[in-house]
């Protein structure tokens, strides 16, 4: 039996579609849950990474798009699915970079 780490409920709301992401870092205003805060920057990177992906589907590379729009969202469900584990790992290097570069999610 594992430990529910505070703040899982919050942090897999954040991976609901649309408008998860922005319902969870308002959640997590309050108590800034740790486990929450790194799958808020998590998910913020991944919402950047499906926008690149749409504008490169559209714009520069159908074929291409569709592929990264695929990897992204391979990546998603495992990320979603690493918060409903209780883990903190994601994508490897990037996930890490997310945590650095979004400090402004804390």
């Amino acid at each position: 039996m594992s430990i529910k780490p505070e703040g899982k409920k919050i942090a897999l709301v954040a991976y609901a579609p649309f408008v998860g992401f922005f319902l969870a870092f308002f959640l997590n205003q309050d108590y800034k849950y740790a486990f929450a805060t790194w799958h808020i920057k998590n998910m913020f990177g991944i919402f950047l990474l499906f926008l690149t992906a749409t504008i490169v589907q559209g714009q520069i590379d159908t074929a291409a798009g569709d592929i990264f729009w695929l990897i992204v969202f391979i990546t998603y469900v495992i990320c979603f699915i690493l918060a409903a584990t209780n883990r903190t790992i994601g994508i490897p290097f990037l996930s890490e970079k997310f945590q650095q570069w979004f400090t402004f999610l804390d």
